[in-house]
């Protein structure tokens, strides 16, 4: 009888990215596909810091949200170098709960459906639901990659609804932007995994990293949009408006969220 490989072992998982393996490293399997997780490990500690303000007066669950992203680079980091099947696993189940963790935190109450009308509620709910896929997705790991990429559609969505909602140009200018990113990144995500044969003799097997660095910036902007559509619909009377780190004149900085009638109060703290 033939045993099953063992899970942590390296080349376990039944994805193997386009980008060939040990061709830089002896140690990293896919070296580009690792090191273009550095967003990752770059945004969740600045944003935790610019996201004090936010997280005092309005919702500390944002440094959970900060702290899965920064989880999400480190799984898919040590998936990428090993290319294990329990790196797959981690990486894949990482993703899952940033974006159930973001929709309770963030879905609009009037979006609430089953006979769910408080937050509470809804997070409990979508915490059994989240339990429920995790363990799908380690019983079907072939399928998560898709699925994974499913829920972006409804995010996608989500997104578009509340930026044609929303009236002030500077959140409308980054929420479009924020979609253009995420297209860009599913575009080579898509052509990465359907296509390898025609980017490999083109020379450049190396999509999927670009997969990685632009699907970082996409999310976190995502992020920083419904933190802002939520506080405007849970604070209206703090004033919240978007600023920019390092310069609020520079729009393609790091947008973060400041509560005009809360500052008095928190530079107390």
């Amino acid at each position: 009888m033939q045993h099953s490989p063992w899970p942590l072992r390296r080349g376990t998982s039944p994805v193997d990215w386009c980008e060939g393996n040990y061709l830089i490293s002896p140690v990293i399997a896919e070296f580009v596909n690792t090191v273009s997780n550095v967003l990752f490990f770059i945004y969740p500690p600045l944003l935790t810091g610019l996201f004090r303000e936010y997280a005092v007066c309005v919702n500390r669950g944002v440094y959970l949200i900060w702290g899965l992203l920064l989880t999400v680079g480190l799984t898919s980091a040590y998936f990428h170098a090993t290319l294990s099947l329990v790196g797959q696993l981690l990486d894949e189940v990482a993703i899952l709960w940033l974006l159930m963790a973001a929709f309770a935190m963030w879905l609009p109450r009037r979006y609430f459906a089953f006979g769910v009308h408080d937050r509470k509620t809804f997070q409990i709910l979508m915490l059994g639901v989240c339990s429920a896929a995790t363990l799908m997705a380690c019983l079907h790991p072939i399928l998560n990659a898709f699925v994974l990429m499913g829920l972006g559609i409804p995010a996608t969505a989500l997104l578009i609804i509340e930026i044609k909602r929303c009236r002030n140009m500077r959140v409308v200018k980054l929420g479009y932007r924020c979609a253009w990113v995420w297209m860009a990144a599913l575009m080579c995500w898509i052509n990465d995994r359907l296509f390898c044969e025609i980017w490999s003799k083109l020379n450049f097997p190396y999509l999927h990293g670009a997969w990685h660095i632009l699907i970082a910036i996409a999310a976190y902007s995502a992020c920083v949009l419904f933190a802002y559509f939520d506080a405007c619909e849970s604070v209206p009377e703090q004033l919240p408006v978007m600023k920019f780190w390092p310069s609020d004149r520079f729009e393609l900085g790091v947008p973060y969220i400041v509560l005009r009638n809360a500052r008095k109060d928190f530079e107390k703290i």
